[in-house]
């Protein structure tokens, strides 16, 4: 299928949708200036000291992190903290709250993105499902209780350069042990997944409300596959959106090439103009 009839397809769907589900992974962030860690290279760009101890994503977001070096643990998570906090969702989020706002059911989300930023951008806290957590939320690393709080008054200070926590570790209010980002790691047998359950069933209600649903997947990669086949249990009107993987059967949805602030301005330009 050309990309003029994916388009036309595509704007077809949003105008007769009543409801807009939008699923979302690393892609989404990246027009926002966020790093997306794709490939070891792509997470020593943002970390060149790893890359000296030769420390891949998959060796920093890890418990076991924490255990061996809580200072560089935090010195990650913190730095990783502070620049979501600085950050500005970037206008596609505004697009897509305007297609949103015109459908009777409104919008929920389903991300694997822990940055905070559809909350942030204006969506609604209970329409937003976090499937690895959130980084705004922290919990006990010894898991002494199920107790989660907001990360709000921890601030860490980072030495970036050797991504070392130089600041106080945030402490569990209820043994003081050290804590830890509510967020679901490799090799992870601690991460409290309450309220990431209680996220998803009330998406999945809303979901059970709406008729004639179209998800809108924007940059949600194959390696860890969580949001695309959540977009494809929901389907079979899937619009996805991503530069390197756009592919899709016929039967459950088209794919676009590209990222997904030009696509969602390129789709959003031939609404206004049908």
């Amino acid at each position: 299928m050309e990309e003029s009839e994916k388009l036309k397809r595509a704007v077809s769907w949003l105008r007769q949708a009543d409801g807009l589900l939008i699923t979302a992974g690393a892609g989404m962030g990246v027009d926002s200036g966020l790093p997306d860690f794709r490939g070891a290279d792509g997470f020593w760009r943002s970390y060149p000291v790893l890359k000296r101890h030769q420390l891949t994503f998959q060796d920093t977001a890890n418990p076991r992190a924490l255990v061996r070096s809580p200072t560089l643990y935090w010195g990650f998570y913190g730095q990783r903290l502070q620049l979501y906090r600085r950050t500005t969702p970037h206008a596609g989020f505004q697009i897509l709250r305007r297609w949103a706002n015109d459908m009777p059911h409104g919008a929920a989300v389903f991300t694997s993105n822990v940055d905070g930023q559809f909350q942030k951008a204006g969506f609604a806290e209970d329409r937003v499902a976090e499937c690895h957590g959130s980084i705004h939320v922290l919990q006990c690393s010894e898991v002494c209780s199920d107790a989660m709080w907001p990360a709000e008054t921890f601030q860490p200070v980072v030495d970036e350069a050797a991504c070392q926590l130089i600041s106080d570790l945030p402490l569990c209010p209820h043994c003081g042990a050290v804590a830890r980002p509510n967020i679901v790691m490799f090799g992870d047998y601690d991460w409290i997944a309450l309220r990431t359950e209680r996220q998803e069933a009330r998406v999945n209600a809303w979901l059970a409300s709406v008729e004639r649903p179209v998800v809108i997947e924007l940059g949600a990669g194959k390696a860890i596959p969580t949001v695309r086949n959540f977009s494809e249990r929901v389907g079979p009107r899937i619009i996805r959106i991503n530069p390197r993987d756009p592919a899709i059967a016929p039967h459950r949805g088209v794919g676009i090439a590209g990222g997904a602030l030009d696509t969602l301005e390129l789709l959003d330009e031939a609404l206004s103009g049908s």
